[in-house]
């Protein structure tokens, strides 16, 4: 019987010195302890652990018992006695076990776990851990991070609930166990702080690193994937309570507003492999973006902060933040990076924003990085907002940063549609400076030339796809339009009469060959397509079909043809505000003539 096998090792070993335990002891304990946890012998286990008696074998070899005993856990049902019974024994296994072998055995126990059952064994494992490492003398620092450490590393692999019905049912209890190992620092976080107050030079420095390595960790996971917003029907967002924790175990080591504004996270260790090196930089600049947005968006630990930065200093300091949001794929980053640029853009007055801010790196690539989303993210919420705070960014600037950031824009998007917005923009522009009492020289004058020599021309001269360029033709048209009306040859404020001749040359005479062109191109698409529609038995045959350079999915003839004659709509649209342009220049010069004759 394993119980009678138990008691004859203990006997045995009851009179042995402690230094005489032998290994084949050790094993033999470990066997008979494992049998009568199998067996369903737990509680005479827990007597023979709580003898008095056997307290020395018990601290030596006890720690042997715990892989044994994790497992009978799990097998037992939450209300079954013999459960109960095991969780006695691991409670007093961590009060009797010597504490730096039960340290190893717990942690190991983490270590060898995955999958579904991850949460559950971390969770079990928690307090008799925190109770070894506050027995711990020597090395303490280092066994508290590297139970952290081994704690996050395996929580990392699981998928983080992000919607409300996901957060609820917690399937594999990843949320209650985030919040339980917040708890299971936090003595360690009271002795950091007991230790400052007792000395302002305080120089134990070893445990205040370890939490704030467990601090940067948790903001990269599962913060920074987490679904971070206020969720209806949820009292206590399980995650945003972790948020909050967090934030004050930073402030509680006075390592928060370093983090925000001096961006210290710590000492780094010294890679000589550049790749581990990179890594650890992504990883951190990961994690101080996440703590941006939990304090300027979402305001966790905002009362600390002294309101003494301006709007544009904050912004300037969260840009880097901004930018490692946005170059992420995933809706919950993207989602952050968007929320983070617009609260920082609404703190700010219009026109506020001095354009010396654009000579910093981030200012320049944001707008660039936000381009993208507008274009080319998946998720069309996300790429409306993202033209929204384009709209936000520009209006900020001064005059002379509007102007800057256009060129910037019109010589980096890439993109038709984001050179017809921007020269919208411009338009928009010059429409206040022309009607403003003051005067405004960026958008008038030699300035604005600067950039109607971006904006009035065609990039691929008659060759230019005119299809795939339609927005931005028929912005620059509108554009030109509107200051052949506006400004007269005689005031010529914009500069637009001393630039005609080179706008005729560069823009409306090459537009008129590459319409001419592009029509009689597609005409002679539709007269095939209607002649081989005639030929062939139905309408309904499969074709494929290339448009501005790109192959368009199996269409019929008949969808083929709608495409077409699309096309031929929008080279007759702006055929027609060509024409339009053309006449009114010439009325103007014809009106300037009369004038002076």
């Amino acid at each position: 019987m394993a119980v009678d096998e138990l008691q004859a090792i203990i006997q045995r070993c009851q009179v042995l010195e402690e230094a005489d335990f032998k290994g084949e002891d050790f094993n033999l304990f470990q066997v008979a302890g494992q049998k009568c946890l199998e067996d369903g012998y737990a509680s005479q286990l827990l007597e023979v652990i709580q003898n008095e008696k056997n307290k020395v074998i018990i601290k030596n070899m006890g720690w042997n018992l715990i892989s044994p005993l994790v497992r009978c856990i799990f097998t037992y049902k939450q209300e079954d006695d013999k459960r109960e019974h095991c969780l006695k024994i691991l409670h007093q296994l961590a009060q009797l076990c010597n504490p730096k072998e039960l340290f190893l055995g717990l942690l190991e126990q983490i270590e060898q776990t995955s999958g579904e059952q991850v949460c559950q064994t971390v969770m079990l494992l928690l307090q008799p851990l925190q109770t070894v490492l506050l027995k711990l003398q020597n090395k303490k620092a280092y066994s508290v991070g590297l139970s952290l450490a081994m704690i996050m590393n395996q929580l990392t692999p699981l998928p983080v609930p992000y919607t409300k019905q996901q957060i609820q049912e917690d399937k594999l209890g990843l949320c209650q166990c985030c919040n339980a190992v917040v708890d299971f620092a936090k003595p360690f976080v009271s002795e950091v702080v007991k230790n400052m107050e007792k000395s302002s030079e305080y120089n134990d420095m070893e445990l205040k690193e370890e939490l704030l390595k467990f601090c940067m960790k948790s903001l990269k996971y599962p913060l920074l994937t987490a679904q971070l917003e206020q969720l209806e029907g949820i009292e206590e967002h399980p995650f945003r309570h972790f948020a909050t924790e967090i934030i004050d175990i930073l402030w509680n080591i006075g390592e928060l507003i370093p983090l925000v504004f001096l961006h210290h996270k710590g000492k780094s260790p010294h890679w000589e492999n550049q790749e581990f090196a990179d890594i650890e930089q992504k990883n951190s600049a990961d994690s101080l973006a996440c703590l941006s947005y939990l304090v300027f968006v979402q305001h966790f630990g905002i009362d600390c902060f002294p309101v003494v930065f301006s709007p544009s200093y904050l912004l300037q300091c969260n840009m880097t933040h901004i930018e490692v949001l946005l170059i992420r794929t995933e809706e919950s980053m993207l989602s952050k990076g968007l929320d983070l640029f617009e609260s920082c853009l609404l703190r700010m007055e219009d026109n506020s924003l001095l354009h010396q801010y654009l000579e910093f790196r981030g200012f320049i690539n944001v707008p660039q990085v936000l381009v993208k989303v507008m274009t080319l993210c998946p998720i069309e919420h996300l790429r409306k907002k993202s033209l929204n705070i384009l709209q936000l960014f520009i209006d900020k600037f001064d005059a002379e940063g509007k102007h800057t950031l256009f060129r910037c824009l019109l010589k980096t998007s890439n993109h038709a549609g984001v050179e017809g917005y921007v020269i919208k923009n411009i338009k928009d522009q010059i429409h206040l400076s022309l009607t403003k009492a003051c005067d405004n020289t960026w958008f008038t004058g030699h300035h604005l030339i600067s950039l109607l020599d971006l904006v009035l021309l065609l990039p691929e001269g008659a060759e230019t796809d005119l299809l795939q360029n339609s927005d931005r033709i028929m912005a620059s048209l509108n554009l030109l339009r509107y200051l052949i009306i506006k400004d007269c040859e005689s005031d010529n404020q914009t500069g637009v009469w001393t630039i005609l001749a080179k706008i005729e040359q560069n823009f409306l005479k090459p537009l008129h060959v590459g319409l001419n062109m592009s029509k009689a191109h597609y005409e002679a698409e539709i007269k095939n397509k209607k002649e081989n529609r005639r030929e062939a038995h139905s309408s309904n045959t499969v074709c494929s079909l290339t448009v501005s350079g790109e192959k368009m999915p199996a269409m019929t003839t008949e969808m083929q043809l709608q495409v077409l004659h699309s096309a031929l709509f929008t080279f007759d649209l702006i055929e027609s505000v060509l024409s339009r342009v053309e006449e009114l220049i010439e009325v103007k010069i014809k009106g300037g003539m009369d004038e002076n004759s």
